[in-house]
């Protein structure tokens, strides 16, 4: 009888699905760009995104096995100086992921941030520093054990 239910359990266990890992690409390159919007965004905060993520692709070794990608990062619905303190900041950060060769989308994928900045003037350097450490090239990157991208 007991090997019966150990039988039934391994069963049970071996017919449960595991989603498989997403796919890793080699990116290559990174476009930060940001929705036409009221108010616009700063273009203080697309250029410090955009020299975060560039300067982490220089950093890395390329892997040559990967699929090479250029991502594009739009800035979408950023809204600064929120809450009782006027110290929140959030912004929905959409990415595409293009191939090198034909320059069909491959890959999307979308996330939130939000931030805390007690100074106003500091609220784009945080919200850039956020952006750029989260989530863009973690998505669609495989990652070297030093945290680069490949």
């Amino acid at each position: 009888m007991l090997a019966l239910v150990g039988c039934l359990a391994l069963a049970a266990c071996s017919s449960w699905s595991v989603d498989p890992p997403p796919p890793t690409y080699d990116v290559r390159s990174s476009t930060v760009v940001a929705d036409q919007a009221l108010p616009p965004v700063s273009p203080a905060l697309i250029a410090a995104v955009n020299d975060r993520v560039n300067a982490s692709i220089a950093a890395t070794t390329h892997n040559a096995a990967l699929p090479p990608v250029a991502i594009t990062i739009r800035l979408t619905d950023v809204r600064k100086a929120r809450g009782f303190n006027r110290d929140r900041s959030s912004a929905k950060v959409n990415i595409d992921a293009a191939e090198l060769n034909g320059g069909s989308v491959i890959a999307m994928a979308s996330f939130e941030i939000r931030t805390v900045a007690p100074d106003p003037a500091t609220a784009d350097e945080l919200l850039a520093e956020d952006i750029a450490a989260a989530r863009p090239l973690h998505l669609f990157a495989d990652h070297a054990a030093a945290g680069g991208i490949s």
